[in-house]
């Protein structure tokens, strides 16, 4: 079962809220590099990007980070198919906006920061998501959330994007063989 608890345009809010408060916190966009992990992190920041754009003037550059390699998980997932790390721009002293969909566990933003910390030292990294959704086994904490979502250990938040999934949508499912136990 699931229900909707976002439409194309409550994410569209979000994402603009988002790009204020980036350029808030960071007192507009000078030395900012968004990174978005893939998959659904990087349709999201080149998102925030033409957000920014739209009411800076100022293009700021996105990279594309695939954590597969720095997972602390893999020996019970497997590594997978590994996507192209994509970063344009030298990162050192720089201020590196991570962006993906969901934060759960923090484990996969833990592994993000490994991943950027082996391209560079950037000046600090923050970290943008459309959705949290609690649960956390490290401490970890967003600094922009588009919607805090409290879930259960037996339910899903999936984020549907136009770019990937032809919808823009956030979802919450309940997992019925969890209920089952």
């Amino acid at each position: 079962m699931s229900k909707r608890i976002q439409t194309s345009s409550d994410m569209h809010r979000a994402i603009t809220r988002i790009s204020h408060e980036i350029l808030e916190k960071n007192s507009g966009s000078e030395d900012l590099i968004l990174v978005g992990m893939h998959s659904r992190g990087v349709p999201l920041a080149n998102r925030i990007k033409e957000s920014i754009k739209l009411f800076e003037g100022v293009d700021i550059t996105v990279g594309e980070l695939d954590i597969g390699l720095y997972r602390d998980d893999t020996s019970e997932r497997g590594v997978g198919y590994i996507k192209p790390t994509k970063i344009p721009d030298d990162i050192n002293s720089k201020t590196v906006i991570l962006v993906d969909d969901v934060l759960y566990t923090g484990r996969s933003i833990r592994a993000a920061m490994d991943a950027i910390h082996d391209l560079g030292r950037p000046k600090q990294i923050q970290l943008a998501v459309l959705v949290d959704r609690g649960h956390r086994e490290i401490p970890i904490r967003a600094d922009f959330i588009g919607k805090n979502v409290p879930t259960s250990k037996y339910e899903d938040i999936k984020v549907s994007l136009t770019e990937i999934d032809g919808i823009d949508e956030v979802t919450i499912i309940e997992d019925r063989i969890k209920n089952a136990n």
